[in-house]
């Protein structure tokens, strides 16, 4: 047995404690101490190594599109019209909340979602001279969030237009009445406004419209209205562009009566007035028309909406002066149902010349009866119903003067 003491005994002692050193420091360490070791190890100056740091697990998304908001009308515009549709569309994403109010009330409107919650699009109608605020929040595949802010501005005042249609269904009228129209600016869309605007006869008829000016316009059909048939007139002119940023305020309907196809032939050379009621001979009258210098005009004319039961004529209103042997200054006569603007009438002849009545035209134009016949027309006859002069040598009126549209072939009538 050798000698603990002796050279050799000690270096295996020695050899013994430093192994059972390490494994000491290994079990009693574990894992995390040998991976410590090194580091405290090569600090070379004897310090423990430092405690490790605390961690907190964060979470990676998955990469997704981004979200694109496209928003109708952009930010900032002005002169928007208000049948334009306001959209806000999330490509790549889904639309969580959208809004869409008047900006000075903070009034909302109603919108509708799509199914797949990409677009949104406004249902009510927007209004003329209205500031809008357009808040739109959509979030992309992994919920993170965009926003986005549109304000606009609608059409001013000054550039709303407006539209008239004559007559306006408050009364019954003739089979020979053509539809007007009248507009509150000049129309260069023509086009995009008949197109606004749709006529629908109960007799089926089709019909043409005519422009007489950037501001008027007739429609009529082929031939005259179908009695006693009823006309709607349609027209859905909001947001119609009627040219020149000019846009269309308004829709509605309005239904129009017709009565009786009632018309007065009138024979200059004959000095007679015949009046059939759908197609049957009703009354037959005695009549002085225009003489020579102021032939009755020819072909149809129609009876306007305007009847005086005592009129007051002053002869210098068609271009007469004193001293001209066709003046009659001014007189008064009784019973006046007006054919013109400018200035015929059929009506009860002056004293001096109901003698003369289915003898000899003596009149300015218009159609002179005995009482019984200008009270008949006065009480029985209205606007729309037909007068069709024949055999007098003028021409026939101006389409403008009245209504001289029936003067005009079907087939050369519509117009722009």
């Amino acid at each position: 047995m050798q000698d603990s003491t002796s050279p050799k005994g000690r270096r295996k002692g020695w050899k013994i404690a430093l192994v059972a050193a390490i494994c000491l420091v290994v079990v009693g360490g574990g894992v995390g101490a040998a991976a410590t070791a090194g580091t405290w190890l090569g600090t070379g100056n004897g310090a423990p190594p430092p405690a490790p740091a605390s961690v907190t697990p964060t979470r990676t998304l998955p990469p997704v599109e981004p979200v694109a908001l496209t928003v109708t009308p952009k930010n900032d515009a002005t002169f928007i019209n208000p049948a334009d549709p306001v959209v806000a569309r999330a490509d790549h994403g889904t639309l969580t909340h959208v809004v869409l109010k008047v900006t000075d009330t903070g009034e909302s409107l109603d919108g509708e979602l799509s199914a797949d919650g990409a677009t949104w699009k406004a249902k009510d109608r927007l209004a003329f001279d209205t500031n809008y605020t357009f808040d739109i929040t959509a979030e992309d595949a992994n919920g993170v969030p965009v926003t986005r802010r549109s304000t606009f501005s609608t059409v001013p005042p000054s550039n709303e237009a407006n539209a008239f249609v004559y007559p306006n269904g408050d009364f019954t009228v003739g089979v020979g009445q053509p539809l007007e129209f009248t507009f509150s600016e000049p129309v260069t869309n023509k086009a995009a406004v008949e197109k606004a605007i749709r006529i629908t006869a109960g007799s089926g008829q089709k019909g043409a419209f005519r422009w007489y000016s950037d501001t008027m316009a007739r429609y009529r059909p082929a031939e005259f209205w179908a009695a006693n048939t009823k006309i709607k007139v349609d027209m859905d002119l909001f947001g119609v562009d009627f040219g020149n940023g000019q846009i269309g305020n308004f829709s509605n309907s309005t239904t129009i009566q017709v009565g009786n196809k009632v018309e007065l032939v009138a024979d200059a050379a004959n000095h007679v007035a015949d009046v059939y009621i759908n197609g049957a001979l009703a009354r037959h009258f005695l009549v002085t028309m225009g003489d020579e210098r102021f032939p009755s005009a020819s072909g149809y004319l129609v009876l306007l909406n305007d009847k005086q039961r005592k009129a007051h004529f002053v002869a210098s209103t068609i271009g007469l002066k004193p001293g001209d042997p066709a003046d009659y200054g001014e007189v008064d006569v009784n019973y006046a149902t007006r054919l013109t603007p400018s200035g015929e009438f059929i009506h009860q002849a002056t004293d001096s010349a109901v003698p003369f009545i289915g003898q000899v035209n003596l009149s300015h134009g218009c159609i002179g009866m005995d009482a019984a016949g200008a009270s008949w027309v006065f009480q029985n006859m209205g606007p729309g119903d037909l007068v069709h002069v024949v055999n007098s040598p003028a021409e026939t009126i101006a389409p403008t003067d009245g209504f001289g549209d029936w003067n005009i072939p079907f087939n050369q009538y519509a117009s722009r």
